[in-house]
This record gives C-alpha cells, sequence and structure tokens, in this order.
C-alpha cells in the first residue's frame, strides 16, 4: 500500500487533541485556584480513551442495531471481504448488517484481531457487487490502516472536551465564585471555542483517514471507478435516506463512508467527511494514472 506517513499525521494531530485538552484542564485551573484541575483532565483524557479503545467495535454496532451474518446470510458480502482480506494477507473481519434502509457502511475495531464491518441493508440494495466490493476495499483499509482506533479516540476526547466545556459555560454564567476569579464572559468564551478546536482537529484526523482509505482501497480492490460509482451513488442516496440526528449515531457517523446526515453550509464544511465530489475525483485522477 501507499505510504500516507499516517503515524506522524496522527501523532501530530492528536498530539494537538489532547495538548487542547489539557490546555483546557489549566485554564479552568487558572480561573478557579484549583491546580487539582490540570491531573482530573489528564485522568478524563486517559479514561475516555481507554474506554474507546476496548469498547469502539461494541458501541459502534449496538448504535445501528447491527447484527453478525455468515455466509449464507450474506453471500456476495462475505464472498468479498473473504476475498479481499486473502489478498491484503489479513485477518478477516466479523461482518454485520444493519437493518436500516439509509446506505452506508462503517469499519470499527481496535485491531485487524479485532474488527468488524457492517453495512446497511439501504447499501446492500443500493449497489451492484463491483461498487459494493470498492466500498468494502475502502473499510477493510481503514481496519489495515487501525484508522478506527484514531478517529474513536479522536470523537471520544472531542467529545469529552464538548460536554465539560458546556458545564463550565453554565458555572460561568451562574457567575462562579467572583471572589475567587469567576468570570462569565472568559468562561463563555471558552465554552465556544474549545470545541471548536476540537471539532476542527477531528475533522483534520477523519478528512485525512477518508483519503488515503479510498486510495488504498482502490488499491487493493484494483478498481478506483467502482468505489467512485460507489460514492456517486451513497451521495444521493444518503440524501434521500439520511439517518436520524440521535446522539449515539452522531458518535459513530465519523466512522461511515459516507456522511450519514442531511445538511449543508456550515454543518457541511465542518463535517467529518471530505466533500464527494473531491473524492470522486481524486479516484477518477487515480484510475486515469493507471
Amino acid at each position: 500500500m501507499h505510504n500516507h506517513f499516517n503515524g506522524a499525521k496522527t501523532a501530530l494531530l492528536f498530539g494537538a487533541l489532547m495538548g487542547l485538552f489539557l490546555a483546557f484542564g489549566a485554564v479552568i485551573a487558572g480561573a478557579t485556584g484549583k491546580s487539582s484541575f490540570i491531573w482530573i483532565f489528564a485522568l478524563i483524557g486517559v479514561g475516555s480513551v481507554a474506554y474507546s479503545y476496548w469498547n469502539s467495535d461494541k458501541l459502534a454496532i449496538r448504535s445501528m442495531q447491527a447484527v453478525a451474518v455468515n455466509e449464507e446470510q450474506a453471500p456476495a458480502m462475505y464472498r468479498i471481504v473473504r476475498e479481499l482480506s486473502a489478498k491484503a494477507n489479513m485477518p478477516m473481519p466479523r461482518l454485520y448488517v444493519s437493518p436500516t434502509m439509509a446506505p452506508n457502511a462503517f469499519a470499527t475495531g481496535r485491531n485487524p484481531e479485532n474488527a468488524a464491518v457492517c453495512c446497511t441493508h439501504g447499501i446492500l440494495e443500493l449497489l451492484d457487487e463491483r461498487e459494493l466490493r470498492g466500498v468494502l476495499g475502502h473499510e477493510l483499509m481503514h481496519v489495515y490502516n487501525r484508522d478506527i482506533l484514531t478517529g474513536s479516540i479522536a470523537a471520544a476526547v472531542a467529545g469529552v472536551i464538548t460536554s465539560v466545556a458546556q458545564m463550565f459555560a453554565f458555572a460561568g454564567m451562574l457567575g462562579g465564585n467572583r471572589n475567587q476569579g469567576g468570570n462569565p464572559i472568559g468562561a463563555l468564551l471558552l465554552a465556544f471555542l474549545a470545541p471548536l478546536a476540537a471539532g476542527l482537529i477531528q475533522m483534520a484526523i477523519g478528512r485525512t483517514r477518508e483519503y488515503d482509505a479510498d486510495e488504498d482501497g482502490a488499491t487493493l480492490t484494483g478498481d478506483p471507478l467502482a468505489l467512485a460509482s460507489a460514492l456517486g451513488k451513497l451521495e444521493q442516496g444518503t440524501q434521500r435516506a439520511p439517518l436520524p440526528q440521535d446522539q449515539k449515531l452522531v458518535n459513530t457517523s465519523h466512522l461511515m463512508i459516507a456522511n450519514p446526515f442531511r445538511g449543508g453550509g456550515v454543518q457541511k464544511l465542518f463535517a467529518s467527511h471530505p466533500p464527494m465530489a473531491q473524492r470522486i475525483a481524486r479516484l477518477e485522477g487515480m484510475a486515469r494514472s493507471l
């Protein structure tokens, strides 16, 4: 596969996210005069990372109400994944199908030995077998590049930052303890800027991983145009049948091959998925170079 310098890019982006997390704790410690907040935030960060590491597959599968399938229940999906896993000389992941008609697919799991790939009923009905092969190649490369762990941890840390920022803003609006330096305006600014910065870093991680999985997945299948065709159908299909904005699904959405929610404007600008038109154009350029 291609060398995307994934380790260096991930370390840089993830380091920035954790740095923001600890800086947030330092600001609150300064505002309250209690240095223990720095250690509290460090422990929260480690705890959220550990929880996401061990439970990323279970949380994602449960949020989509997916069920495990065997070769008899999903013959095309099983055959494609078995073939591509063997071609990559990697373990075959567990396979799941979600009952939703919203067309999408995702991979999850902390490593290739503990991974799962899930397709929705919607995507299995929408795509032909060649396009499905392109999508499954993309998802397998997320597993083999260990993108799932990175994305899940980034989402967990960003979520904790957002939740704590909201609590801190609430305390700031109530005025805090003014004798100890409570600053309502500072609290509101921190509550807005910290989640924004966390979201931008998470978005950068997500978009980098999607581009890389597109390229590596197309290399694995040897058919970039199949994935390009699938992405074009998914762009329209997810707009016709979006997932509801349930918080559990929002927390899982960064794993999916296409943005599962309907939205535009600022919401689209800050999405964790790159614009579909750019992904398709890159794949078409890849096909021409081949």
